[in-house]
């Protein structure tokens, strides 16, 4: 507790830091308010949004799309991923493929995606699924087929099936990576979000940032910005304690 109390305190304190130099340098460096304005108007701005803008609405549609994009990517990834992993054939002639398409940008495949669907909240979630999908997939193979070999006798001598061995043996081992994949598939999430709101023109944050950026109205671009550092930090602080209370069994 101590250690993390003093890790949070310095994070504070550096947080502070970084605050107070964008205020100097704001006030002082020359640059024009409509270019770079100070926390303090960020802060306002930030403030009005809230208590009689549209912030409040347009944060809970970002953050809806990332959430249900993020499940649907948690969730094809761990099925494929266990399906994968548990097959040495499977990893032998998907694997290749999987490493091939890998590293492809999803901005690649938003122009497929839209000459299906178009330019709609559909294609947000869809193109979200497909670059969130990645982490988990890959966690989860590598967490599947590393299963400690006396596992797999162990369910051999209890007789267990192939998807009962998976449920019951692979799965609850693979926790951790699958875990850690879901956590950078949450950052995918957000990232990709922005974007596709930026590009459908849908309500939320990015097309709020978009058209602010465009009016030069400096003060609700950072306001939108540092919302959505927000929202990338709380989702992460949730996900962490998640993580550390379904990994409890590991610090006995």
């Amino acid at each position: 507790m101590t250690a993390r109390a003093l890790w949070m305190a310095g994070s504070v304190a550096v947080t502070a830091l970084i605050i107070f130099v964008w205020q100097l340098v704001a006030n002082y460096s020359g640059i024009a308010p409509v270019f770079l304005p100070g926390p303090d108007r960020a802060w306002n701005a930030l403030v009005a949004g809230f208590s009689g803008g549209d912030l409040p609405r347009l944060t809970y549609a970002t953050v809806e799309r990332m959430i249900y994009g993020w499940a649907l990517a948690s969730v094809a990834g761990i099925v494929l991923g266990a399906i994968i992993g548990s097959s040495q054939l499977a990893r032998d002639y998907v694997a290749p493929m999987l490493e091939m398409v890998r590293p492809v940008p999803v901005s690649a495949f938003m122009p497929v995606v839209i000459a299906f669907i178009g330019l709609t909240g559909k294609m947000i979630m869809i193109v979200i699924a497909i670059g969130a999908v990645w982490p988990v997939l890959l966690a989860t193979v590598h967490g599947v087929s590393s299963v400690e070999p006396r596992l797999v006798e162990v369910s051999k001598s209890l007789r267990l099936s192939r998807l009962e061995t998976i449920w019951k043996i692979a799965l609850p081992n693979s926790q951790p990576d699958i875990l850690a994949g879901m956590r950078i598939g949450l950052t995918v999430a957000l990232i990709l979000t922005v974007i596709g709101e930026m590009l459908t023109s849908e309500n939320g944050l990015g097309y709020h940032i978009l058209m602010a950026a465009r009016a030069f109205r400096s003060a609700d671009l950072f306001a939108g910005v540092i919302l959505l550092g927000l929202i990338g930090l709380t989702s992460n602080v949730i996900l962490q304690e998640i993580e550390r209370y379904m990994l409890r069994w590991k610090r006995r």
